[in-house]
């Protein structure tokens, strides 16, 4: 069972931030280690701390660091203030306006920036900006402001953003009813067998890395939920691929799951293993090369180019594009010119 948040205060004074039980299966392990797969930008220190403060709970008793945790344990961790993402503070952040009226907003996000205040992002975030700059935002399911929907913190692109609450049920209808377009341009690693193709698969939590998500099919697809992506090849770059990915759906995670799933890691993917060379040669310098493309893309090359909806009010069909960003189009032109003088 994924991890809960509680706002009530407790009978102690503490606050209740994850509640969950250990699935089937899991092998003992270390609660502080088990925890840093759960608690995203969480150190072990910390971890270790609230632990050494009576504030991680097994089965409603507080368990020290080295506590080894087992199948079914229910787990509850507490700290002495409310979760950070309830706490909105309107922070003066410069927005990438692309379209504004009345209605809807659409906001080129940059790499980097988190969409919304979670644990260890509790403020900078697009949210803080966004209640800075526009008052009364309508809340979405989740009493985040505005918010339709979300990109991952190191992905760049667009979001379109509800400004009333007739807007923010007609948009949530199209995402949720698939009529909304969103294409994104991304660099994989390897030279894709077919030029387009569709990836289907479950997707739900990894339990081995509840920071991840994972592909579910067969007699397990009921772990997760439906999740569809075409893909076309732009350009082959040789040992890496920049393609042009469609959503079907929005699952968390969906590009970067579905394109490790076919073999296919997002390059400089750091959660999904993508920051190792996966294909190439064995070569020093072709080493210090795709080192060198690292440090000019340091997060996963990602970027969310297009969208279209549906206008909530007149009805209108509206859709925008943006240019990939200057890191991720650097980028492309390093392995262009690599490719152009390799045979690959």
């Amino acid at each position: 069972m994924a991890p809960t948040v509680d706002t009530t205060s407790q009978s102690d004074g503490l606050y209740e931030h994850y509640a969950f039980k250990v699935e089937k299966g899991q092998q003992a392990l270390r609660i502080d280690k088990y925890l840093m797969n759960f608690v995203e930008n969480a150190t072990r220190n910390k971890i270790q701390q609230a632990a050494k403060d009576g504030n991680v709970f097994v089965n409603g008793k507080p368990v020290k660091a080295n506590y080894k945790v087992k199948s079914n344990d229910q787990i509850t961790v507490k700290f002495q203030h409310p979760p950070h993402e309830h706490l909105l503070v309107a922070e003066d952040i410069p927005i990438d306006i692309v379209y504004e009226d009345d209605d809807v907003l659409v906001v080129n996000k940059p790499a980097g920036m988190v969409v919304h205040p979670g644990h260890g992002n509790y403020s900078g975030t697009l949210i803080n900006g966004l209640i800075f700059h526009f008052k009364n935002l309508p809340n979405n399911s989740s009493d985040r402001p505005g918010l339709v929907h979300r990109i991952d913190k190191d992905t760049s692109g667009l979001l379109v953003v509800a400004k009333t609450e007739k807007a923010m049920t007609h948009l949530s209808n199209q995402f949720a009813e698939k009529t909304s377009e969103r294409e994104y341009v991304a660099i994989v690693w390897g030279n894709m067998n077919e030029d387009k193709g569709t990836v289907e698969g479950h997707i739900g939590r990894n339990p081995k890395n509840r920071l991840q998500n994972t592909v579910y099919e067969g007699d397990e697809a009921y772990k997760g939920k439906p999740a569809v992506t075409h893909y076309k090849v732009i350009e082959r770059l040789g040992y890496v691929t920049l393609v042009r990915c469609k959503l079907e759906t929005g699952r968390t995670h969906q590009i970067r799951v579905h394109m490790k799933h076919i073999g296919h890691t997002l390059f400089n993917d750091e959660r999904y293993g993508g920051e190792r060379i996966l294909k190439g040669t064995t070569f020093t310098k072709y080493k210090q090369f795709v080192e060198n493309c690292f440090k000019i893309l340091p997060r996963q090359a990602l970027h969310a180019k297009t969208l279209g909806f549906e206008h909530p009010t007149t009805g209108e069909w509206l859709s925008f594009s943006t240019e990939v960003p200057e890191d991720m189009q650097q980028c492309i032109e390093k392995w262009r010119g690599y490719a152009k003088h390799q045979d690959v």
